[in-house]
């Protein structure tokens, strides 16, 4: 079994350009893109999830689950 190409800069950068890749202007969904997590519309404004990614949406899904269980955590234990 072959390991899949990484994808060159030129592609990387096509698909970010794509507006058919960013659903309600703001939701990055690109089946071909396999990066966790790609660039926001503005790059310089950090990463976003890439919907169309189980791995990037369990990772996103993952993340949220434990700030919000350190968050109810801290909250039932203030007294």
């Amino acid at each position: 079994m072959s390991t899949p190409e990484k994808p060159s800069k030129e592609t990387l950068e096509k698909w970010h350009k794509n507006p058919n890749n960013w659903k309600f202007v703001f939701f990055y969904f690109n089946k071909e893109d396999k990066r966790l997590l790609p660039p926001k519309r503005q790059e310089w404004m950090g990463w976003t999830v890439n919907f169309a990614n189980l791995n990037s949406v369990l990772f996103f899904v993952g993340m949220m689950s434990f700030f919000i269980f350190i968050t109810l955590y801290i909250a039932m234990n203030k007294s």
